[in-house]
C-alpha cells in the first residue's frame, strides 16, 4: 500500500467524523512518520511500511477521539503544547483572550497576574513569552492538568516566572495580583456535548447548571482580591447574565469582545473604573 492509497482509505474512514478528513489523515500520518505533511505529497507513491499503526490511529479518530489526544500535541498561538486525556485542548478562540490580556498588560505595564484554570498552560506560557518581566501565579483543581502545564512550562524555560498552585480559584494564594485571567468551564449541565468533547475532562467544560456559575465566582474573587482587571472567556449566550451580575454587585460594566464568527466570546472587567453599572 502506497502513502497515497493509505491516505485515500483513511479519508473515507474519517468522512463521517472529520470536517476535513484528508487533512486529518495527513496530520496523523505525518505525526506517525515524524515528518511534515509536504513530505507525504512529495513521496506519495512510496510504500507505507507502518500502515497498521496508522490505521490504528485512524480508527481512534473515527471513534471521535480528538486528533490532539492521538498525536499528544496541539498548536496554540506561536507554541506547541503537550496534551492528553485529563487536560482541556486549547482552542483557537482562546488566542483572542491572550490578545486582550496582552493589550491590558502592555497599556497598564502590569508585572504580576494570576490565571485561574491553567489547563495545559497555554495562556500563561504565551503571555510570559510576550512579557519577559511578567510573573504569573497559575492555579487549577486538576492534578493531571497541572502535570501537563508543568511539562509545557519547563519546555519553554518559564518555571521561574510561572508558579503553579493546585487549588480552587485563588484559594491559598497570598500574592497580590494586578490582573486575573481565566478560560473557565462555562457550558451548562443540560447541554448535549458533541462526541469529541466526551474525551475531554468534564470539569474543564461544564460550569454548573446554567453554565455561568463559575464565571460569577471568578468575578467575586477578582472583586474581593481587589484585582484591577479581570479577563474571561465565556459562552456566546452569557453576555446578559454577566452584565446583570455586575449590576447586582454595583461593579463597572464589562467590555465584551467577539470571536471571529461574530459571537460574544469574553469580557474585560476593569475594576478600577469609576463608572458603576446601575
Amino acid at each position: 500500500m502506497t502513502i497515497e492509497e493509505a491516505l485515500r482509505k483513511a479519508s473515507v474512514m474519517l468522512a463521517e467524523t472529520a470536517s476535513r478528513p484528508r487533512l486529518e489523515a495527513e496530520t496523523l500520518l505525518a505525526h506517525l512518520l515524524g515528518c511534515e505533511r509536504v513530505r507525504l505529497h512529495l513521496n506519495s507513491s512510496e510504500e507505507l511500511i507502518e500502515y497498521e499503526p496508522f490505521f490504528g490511529m485512524v480508527k481512534r479518530r473515527a471513534a471521535a477521539e480528538p486528533v490532539e489526544y492521538i498525536t499528544g500535541k496541539v498548536s496554540f498561538y506561536d507554541i506547541e503544547l503537550e496534551v492528553g486525556p485529563g487536560v482541556l485542548i486549547a482552542r483557537p478562540e482562546t488566542e483572542l483572550l491572550v490578545d486582550m490580556c496582552a493589550e491590558v498588560i502592555e497599556a497598564e505595564r502590569l508585572s504580576r497576574i494570576a490565571e485561574i484554570g491553567v489547563g495545559s498552560g497555554a495562556v500563561s506560557i504565551v503571555l510570559a513569552r510576550k512579557f519577559p518581566n511578567l510573573h504569573i501565579t497559575a492555579t487549577d483543581i486538576s492534578a493531571d492538568a497541572l502535570d501537563y502545564a508543568k511539562r509545557n512550562i519547563e519546555r519553554y524555560g518559564l518555571a521561574e516566572r510561572i508558579e503553579l498552585v493546585e487549588c480552587s480559584l485563588l484559594e491559598g494564594v497570598d500574592a497580590n495580583v494586578e490582573m486575573i485571567v481565566s478560560n473557565p468551564p462555562y457550558i451548562g449541565e443540560d447541554y448535549e456535548l458533541p462526541a469529541p468533547l466526551h474525551y475531554e475532562p468534564e470539569n474543564a467544560l461544564v460550569g454548573g447548571k446554567r453554565g455561568d456559575e463559575l464565571l460569577r465566582e471568578i468575578i467575586d474573587t477578582a472583586n474581593e482580591r481587589k484585582a484591577a482587571h479581570l479577563l474571561c472567556e465565556m459562552g456566546y449566550d452569557q453576555r446578559e447574565p454577566i452584565l446583570e451580575y455586575c449590576r447586582r454587585l454595583s461593579l463597572p460594566a464589562p467590555q465584551f469582545y467577539k470571536d471571529l464568527a461574530g459571537f460574544d466570546r469574553g469580557f474585560h472587567l476593569n475594576l478600577t473604573g469609576n463608572e458603576r453599572t446601575t
